[in-house]
Parts: structure tokens; sequence; C-alpha cells
């Protein structure tokens, strides 16, 4: 395609970034710029094959990949599987997919509810709540309950990849939250009762080339909500980790899903499991695709500890944390999260203290 033609197309789909931006990117005068996310040192997440679960045979190399599952989740919070079970054919339907729905004029793509079926609200774009330039996320999304794609019976070519992956990556989720509940002794159907499709989300994200990739993130650092994230991303470069402190580039691995813990899960295994907080940088030429898929329970549950230590956090319900989740953002640009829900005042303080450290300035430039 012509390189004219495609600005169009793009100049017609892409959210007005810049524009809604506009205000907060004047008062920078390049103070707020991060270039240290370009500077990161790249690395190998944990890589598990995980067809080794399948070998009813081989119980010492299926304990080998529990043990190693429950290693990565403890001390990285992020890994990679392999050998998954997902075809290269569904990753590629998925994103002809992507691709077709986000070329989508921007006004239609507002008013998704119309036009695709989808509940209202499923498509975002940017930080329109930020305060501050470093809570700027450089993206779009469509945010889809599943409930939206099992309603439409998989009518149509869109419907039935989006099923097709779902499907297949609900089986995974539940078979890594299960073994990450056996390695806590809690052998139980929790995951089964409440985990359910019809509490599940995903969400397909495109990052549009930034002309600003030096003081804009693609998306702002933040740690999930859910029990797990299964990720997959193009091969694009931009999502980074935060490791001891520091932040790590992960590498693309065309063959690997990357699996994220999430707040859920560190609350329920009191700690014990880590909800990673993560970013993704902006690239000035490349727009960057990826899929992820949010293993939640219903609004209802309650999430306790399941260890016999002394709680960490209050017993809350999902709804209770999205709820604050969202108030937080709509009142601070930004999520605060599990510290919101610690036992201890002066945990909480320290959190909240560290929080705020290291991720958002004093000074928010309104």
């Amino acid at each position: 395609m012509p390189t004219n033609k495609l600005n169009m197309e793009h100049s017609i789909s892409n959210p007005p970034l810049h524009e809604a931006y506009k205000i907060l990117l004047s008062k920078t005068n390049g103070e707020n710029g991060f270039d240290d996310q370009f500077l990161v040192e790249e690395c190998e997440l944990p890589l598990i094959d995980v067809s080794r679960l399948a070998e009813s045979g081989d119980e010492v190399r299926r304990e080998e990949c529990k043990s190693e599952i429950f290693k990565a989740s403890q001390e990285w919070g992020f890994f990679q599987v392999v050998k998954h079970g997902i075809s290269n054919g569904v990753f590629s339907g998925l994103k002809l997919e992507q691709e077709k729905i986000f070329k989508q004029p921007f006004e239609k793509k507002t008013k998704e509810n119309k036009f695709f079926n989808f509940s209202a609200g499923s498509y975002r774009w940017g930080s329109l709540n930020a305060t501050c330039i470093r809570q700027l996320s450089w993206s779009e999304a469509f945010h889809i309950p599943l409930t939206d794609m099992l309603g439409s019976g998989g009518s149509d070519t869109f419907s039935a990849t989006i099923q097709q992956f779902a499907t297949q990556v609900s089986i995974l989720s539940k078979t890594l939250a299960d073994i990450l509940a056996e390695k806590m002794g809690h052998k139980s159907t929790f995951f089964e009762e409440n985990c359910l499709p019809r509490s599940c989300y995903i969400r397909l994200n495109r990052y549009p080339p930034c002309p600003l990739a030096s003081e804009v993130h693609g998306l702002m650092p933040h740690t999930d909500s859910a029990f797990l994230t299964i990720l997959h991303q193009d091969q694009v470069r931009g999502l980074q980790m935060l490791k001891d402190g520091k932040w790590i580039a992960v590498k693309p691995n065309p063959d690997a899903l990357i699996i994220i813990i999430g707040d859920l899960f560190q609350a329920w295994s009191n700690g014990v499991y880590k909800s990673v907080e993560h970013r993704v940088v902006t690239n000035p030429k490349l727009e960057r695709f990826s899929v992820a898929y949010f293993f939640c329970p219903s609004d209802d549950t309650v999430i306790e500890s399941c260890s016999t230590e002394p709680s960490l956090y209050r017993n809350f319900s999902f709804g209770e944390y999205r709820q604050q989740v969202r108030e937080d953002v709509h009142n601070l640009g930004y999520k605060i999260g599990l510290p919101k829900f610690l036992l201890s005042t002066g945990d909480k303080i320290v959190c909240m203290n560290m929080y705020h450290e290291f991720n958002f300035p004093t000074s928010t430039g309104t």
C-alpha cells in the first residue's frame, strides 16, 4: 500500500492522543522525560515447557514442571510457557482480526457497542484521567468481557477467532492456577467454581507509533488485578517488567505465552506469589499489538489468604477491589491497588511511599 494512503488510514483510525495530551505535554519542557526506558537490559524470562504436564506416565517430569511454575511465580511474577497447545494458526488469525478492528475509523470505534456488539465502554484509549506526563499511555484497546463473545454465537470471523483463543487459553489458566494452589497446599474447587468464562476478559491492545517516545509510555507502570494474565505479544519490543528495583526488557519469543501473576494471586497466597509492576514503552516508527486474557473471578468472590500465616491483607471481594481501582484512577490518574488493602498501617505507609516515590513525582504538572 502506498505510504500516503497508509498514513491517511492511520490518521482516520488513530485516537487523537496528541490533541488530548497537548496541554500536559506543553508543560514538560523535557524535564519529565525518561530516556532510561530505552536503555534497560533485555532478559529472557524463565521458560517453561508445559507439555510435561500432559505426560501422565512420567510423574517426575510433571513435578519438575510444577516446581518451575511455583518458583517463577515466587521469584519473578513473570514467566513464559512453550508447547502450550495453542497453534501458530490461532495467533495468526488473532493478529489479522486485531489489525482489521483497529483500522476502523476512530469515530466508529468509540461507538463499538453499536457496531461490534460489545458492552459499552469496551473501547478505551489513552489516559484521560492523567495528571502528569508520567501517567500518559500512548495506546488503544478493546477490553471485552467474554460474555460479549459467547453471546454472539461465533457467527463472524472475529468472534469465532476470539472464542477459539479464549477457550484454549482458559484451560491453560485454570491448569496453572490449580498448580499454584496445590503448591500452597490448598487443593480445592475454588478456581473451577469462581473463575468462569463469564467473569473473564480479553483485551486487544494496539500501540501506535509515537513521535514522543522518550516522554510518553505506551502503557504506564501498573500491576494486573486478575489472578493471572496470559499475554501474547508480537515481535515488536516494548514490554518491560520491574525486577529487583530495576526495569528489564522482555525479549519477544514467537513460540511463547507470557504468564503474569496478578494482584488477586498475591493477596490469596499471602504474598508468596508476586504481582509485579510492568509497562510498555513506545516505538517512534512501529505499531505494536498484543492480546491479554485475564483470569478473573466473579465480582462477589471473596479474596482471603489461603496461608496459615497471619494475613497481610484484609478480606475483600473482587467487585470491591475493582471499584477501588476505578475510584483511584478517576481521582488520582493511576491505580494504587493492593497497598490499600494491607492490614498493617505501618506496612501500608511504607508501600504507598515506595509506590509514589518510584512511579510518580510529587509535582503532577497540572
